[in-house]
């Protein structure tokens, strides 16, 4: 029975392994070829990564249930049933139209815009209690036109992911990414701001601008923010800018150099 159980064990390790490596493979292919949306966002990776995001955002208590919500950056749609689930109309968006095609696939009922947020149209015709920006603010050129942008159409709050570099200053950090692979920066610019810029950009619009205590269960989400990570990885934060003063045991309305996993 112990013998069964070492080959099931390194059975299951082998597989994982096997796993990991196409996933790197499909990834690398990126460099020289354009990577299918479903093949991208459906890696391992990405799928474990929204399913922590998501029981963070829902840890929050925030009041989401029955809003009108737009979401930026949507890709193919893996964090749109969220707000769907809890009675709120949504219009999602993306900058990609291979992007686009697939949400309005997934999501026949619901309204599918090309929005790019380093290009955002001079003026919108819709307000939203909530935007929604997981995930995209680091691929942008121009984060201050879209935060401005995406702050301007925000009736009540703006939930905001994006990975960060680590320091106190005021920093953007512009940097480069694979434009050919549909999970980074269209325009092969981005950026890795600290938490004090986002913060900082964030204030010039919305009278309370928070942080959670938590962070959500997983290694790109760090709980110190006094010593780096030993190893090179992306590091990322959450921010909710709000109209209103929310009182909430969950947030801060400081910049934590300490939290806590969810």
């Amino acid at each position: 029975m112990e013998s069964m159980n070492r080959i099931l064990n390194l059975s299951k390790r082998l597989v994982k392994k096997a796993f990991n490596v196409i996933g790197l493979d499909i990834v690398r292919l990126s460099k020289d070829l354009r990577v299918a949306p479903e093949t991208a966002f459906l890696l391992y990776h990405y799928q474990r990564h929204n399913q922590r995001r998501l029981e963070h955002l829902a840890s929050l208590g925030l009041p989401i249930t029955g809003s009108t919500v737009l979401e930026v950056g949507g890709g193919i749609g893996d964090h749109t049933s969220f707000f769907i689930d809890r009675g709120s109309k949504i219009v999602t968006s993306d900058a990609r139209e291979e992007n686009i095609e697939i949400l309005r696939s997934r999501y026949p009922n619901i309204k599918v815009l090309h929005l790019d947020l380093d290009h955002p149209p001079e003026e919108f015709n819709e307000l939203f209690d909530i935007v929604y920006c997981y995930g995209l603010l680091y691929h942008l050129q121009n984060p201050v036109k879209a935060i401005k942008f995406i702050s301007k159409y925000a009736k009540r709050l703006l939930l905001l992911e994006t990975c960060v570099s680590y320091g106190d200053d005021n920093l953007i950090n512009f940097c480069t990414e694979d434009a050919k692979n549909p999970t980074q920066a269209l325009s092969g610019s981005g950026c890795r701001p600290t938490r004090r810029w986002v913060y900082n950009q964030l204030k010039k619009y919305f009278d309370f601008v928070y942080m959670p205590i938590t962070q959500p269960n997983h290694e790109e989400f760090p709980i110190d923010w006094i010593t780096p990570p030993p190893k090179k990885i992306l590091t990322r934060a959450i921010f909710i800018a709000s109209r209103e003063k929310l009182n909430n045991s969950l947030l801060t309305e400081e910049i934590p150099m300490k939290q806590i996993r969810h």
